[in-house]
């Protein structure tokens, strides 16, 4: 199963990841992280195809894309 992480105290709420994601998985946190914004989070992670779409978009590289087995996939 591929997975997705988020630096969360690194996001600035932009949500660019959110609109990108073809599954529809990613949204904003409802707490806030130190730089006071909404880190984005995974709901479904099972749901995660590891397109990577996200961590392309993501203009402070705050997300890493892992396919099945752990590697890493290179945005």
């Amino acid at each position: 199963m591929a997975r997705v992480t988020f630096n969360e105290q690194r996001c600035k709420s932009c949500e660019l990841c959110v609109s990108v994601c073809p599954q529809g998985i990613i949204f904003l946190a409802d707490e806030i992280n130190l730089k006071g914004f909404h880190p984005a989070r995974v709901t479904e992670m099972d749901k995660c195809t590891g397109c990577a779409f996200c961590a392309r978009m993501c203009p402070d590289q705050v997300i890493e894309v892992f396919a099945e087995g752990g590697k890493p996939v290179h945005a």
